[in-house]
C-alpha cells in the first residue's frame, strides 16, 4: 500500500490541477454508488397486511412501530396490531393491522362517533353502552334495520395499495362519511278499546298510525279520543267509542257498517245516502237505531218514454211516354207516417215496476213515394265495321268470355258444347240474365260483333254478358262495355223497362 501511495504521489506532482480535482470527483460517486448498494441490500424485507391486503416491504426499522412509520400508516388507539409496536423486527415478519371502522352514532339526543371492531349493528350499540329497548327502532343509513344486521357490507374499507415505497391509508376526512347508526325510542301509551285496556310500544308518530300498525280497526262511525291526527306524547291515553253495528241496502249495494248516530236518519246520513222526491225508507226514519238492524232504502224515480211508431211509405213506378227508355225520375219523394204514445214509467231500485199510456197523438199519413221511368223507344243507327245497324237500346254491361272447355262440362258429358237453347256453343253466341236480356235477342257488342242470346249461366246474373267464342279463336274479356239491343223492338209487355244495377265489379275500365 506505501508503494501504491508513493506512487499515487508521484502521479500528482506530474498532474495538472484540474485533473486532479477531477478525478476526486469521480472517486466521491464511485463511493456513493457503492454506499447505496450495500444499505438497499441490509434492509429488512417484511409484510405489512392492512385488513387482510398484504404488501411486501424493505426496510431499516428495528421494531414494529417505526416500520410502520416509516410506511406512513397512521394508527387509531382503536387499532389493533400484531406482534406489539415495540416488538423487534426480524426478517419476513409479517406485520398485521386491523383497523377500528368509524361509525356514527345517534342515540338519545346525542350525535357521536367511534372506531369500532364490531361486526353487527347491535355489538357497535353495545360497545357504545347504548341499550335497546324492545319497541326501538334501530336504522343504518336510509334502512331499518334488525340488531344482528351486518356492518361488513356497508362500511368502507380501509386499505388501499401500496405507492411511492410505502403504505398509505386515508387520512381522517379522505373517506367517505362514515354511516350513521340511528336508534329511534319507542313511547309507550295505554289504549282503551270498548272497555279493554292495553298499553302499547310504537315509534309512530300519530294516534292513527299507532291503531294501523297494531292492527285496531276503526270503522265508519267509531271515534278515537284524542283524534286520529293527534301527536302520541310519551304516557298518553288513547279511548276508542265503539259504533253499533247496522247494515243498509241502497242503490244496489250491501252496506255494512257502524254508526254512533241515534236513529234512522242519522245513520244514512253517515253514510252519505240522501233521499230524493219518492223514496222510501224502511224503518222509518225517526225510529231508533238497534245493533245488527238493517235499513233499506227503495229509491222511486218516474220517467216518460214517448213512442215513435213508424208508416212506412211504398213506392210506386209509373211509365212516362216522353221520357226514354233507361231514363228514370223521381215525381214524388216519399215520407214516413208516425203515430206518437207517451208512457209513465214508474221503476223502483232501476227496476221496472209500473207503466201505462198517458196519451197518443194522431198518426201523420205516409206519402207514398213516385218513381217514374222511361217508355220512349227510338231506333239508332250505329256504324260498324260490318256495316251499318239500328239497335234500340244501349246498355252498360260487365263483359267476360268462354269456350266449351270452360263452361263447366267434361267433354264425356252429353251436353258438352252445348247452350241453353240447344245451340252448339261458337263465336256470336252470349250467355245472359233472362231476366234482363231476353234469351234470342240480338245484340251488337263492339269489339266482338254480331251476338245472340241463346245461353245462361250460374254466375250471370243482373247486367252481365259472357261472350261465347270457339276454342281456336278465343279472347279473353274482362271489362265493361257497350251493348247494343238490335230490333225488331220487341212488345212492349215483354220489354224490361226498369234494369237492376249490378254487377258492380271494381273494374278500372269502366
Amino acid at each position: 500500500m506505501a508503494s501504491e501511495g508513493i506512487a499515487l504521489e508521484r502521479v500528482r506532482r506530474v498532474m495538472p490541477g484540474w485533473l486532479q480535482g477531477l478525478l476526486a470527483v469521480a472517486l466521491l460517486v464511485v463511493m456513493s454508488v457503492v454506499l447505496s448498494l450495500g444499505l438497499s441490500r441490509t434492509r429488512l424485507p417484511v409484510v405489512v397486511e392492512v385488513d387482510g391486503t398484504p404488501s411486501q416491504v424493505r426496510t431499516h426499522a428495528a421494531t414494529v412501530s417505526e416500520a410502520l412509520e416509516h410506511a406512513e400508516l397512521d394508527l387509531y388507539p382503536e387499532d389493533l396490531v400484531w406482534p406489539d409496536l415495540d416488538a423487534e423486527l426480524m426478517p419476513g415478519t409479517i406485520i398485521r393491522v386491523q383497523r377500528a371502522q368509524p361509525v356514527v352514532l345517534s342515540a338519545d339526543g346525542q350525535v357521536f362517533q367511534i372506531r369500532t371492531h364490531a361486526t353487527t349493528v347491535g355489538e357497535s350499540l353495545t360497545e357504545s353502552g347504548v341499550q335497546v329497548g324492545p319497541a326501538d327502532e334501530v336504522w343504518l343509513g336510509d334502512h331499518l334495520v334488525e340488531l344482528n344486521a351486518p356492518l361488513d357490507d356497508l362500511l368502507p374499507s380501509s386499505a388501499e395499495m401500496i405507492h411511492s415505497g410505502g403504505l398509505h391509508l386515508p387520512a381522517e376526512g379522505e373517506t367517505d362519511d362514515p354511516p350513521t347508526i340511528r336508534l329511534q325510542r319507542a313511547a309507550s301509551l295505554t289504549l282503551d278499546d270498548g272497555g279493554t285496556t292495553k298499553t302499547l310500544h310504537t315509534t309512530l308518530t300519530t294516534v292513527g298510525q299507532v291503531l294501523q300498525e297494531h292492527k285496531v280497526t276503526l270503522f265508519m262511525g267509531d271515534e278515537a279520543v284524542p283524534g286520529l291526527q293527534e301527536r302520541i306524547i310519551q304516557g298518553m291515553s288513547v279511548a276508542i267509542h265503539r259504533s253499533v253495528p247496522v247494515q243498509i241496502t241502497a242503490d244496489g249495494r250491501l252496506i255494512r257498517t257502524r254508526t254512533l248516530a241515534e236513529n234512522v236518519a242519522g245513520a244514512l246520513g253517515q253514510e252519505g245516502i240522501a233521499l230524493v222526491g219518492k223514496d222510501r225508507v224502511e224503518p222509518d226514519l225517526v225510529d231508533p237505531v238497534q245493533p245488527d238492524m238493517t235499513i233499506g232504502v227503495t229509491r222511486v224515480r218516474e220517467e216518460f218514454d214517448v213512442e215513435f211508431e213508424p208508416i212506412p211509405f211504398e213506392t210506386v213506378w209509373i211509365g212516362d211516354p216522353e221520357v226514354e227508355i233507361d231514363n228514370i225520375r223521381m215525381v214524388q219523394d216519399g215520407q214516413v207516417g208516425l203515430t206518437k204514445r207517451r208512457y209513465r214509467i214508474v221503476y223502483e231500485n232501476d227496476q221496472k215496476v209500473d207503466r201505462f199510456l198517458e196519451d197518443v197523438w194522431a198518426a201523420q199519413p205516409p206519402i207514398t213515394k213516385t218513381m217514374a221511368y222511361g217508355t220512349k223507344i227510338v231506333v239508332r243507327t250505329l256504324d260498324t265495321p260490318d256495316g251499318p245497324v239500328e239497335y234500340w237500346r244501349k246498355m252498360r254491361v260487365y263483359t267476360t268470355s268462354y269456350t266449351a272447355a270452360s263452361c263447366g262440362k267434361p267433354k264425356t258429358h252429353p251436353r258438352y258444347g252445348y247452350t241453353r237453347l240447344g245451340w252448339w256453343l261458337t263465336k256470336g253466341i252470349v250467355a245472359v240474365d233472362p231476366e234482363v236480356i231476353p234469351l234470342r235477342t240480338k245484340m251488337y257488342i263492339p269489339g266482338y260483333g254480331i251476338g245472340r242470346a241463346g245461353d245462361t249461366g250460374g254466375g250471370v246474373k243482373g247486367k252481365f254478358v259472357d261472350l261465347g267464342f270457339d276454342q281456336h279463336n278465343y279472347q279473353s274479356w274482362h271489362w265493361w262495355s257497350d251493348i247494343y239491343i238490335l230490333t225488331p223492338v220487341p212488345p212492349r209487355d215483354e220489354i224490361r223497362w226498369v234494369l237492376p244495377d249490378w254487377p258492380r265489379y271494381p273494374d278500372r275500365r269502366r
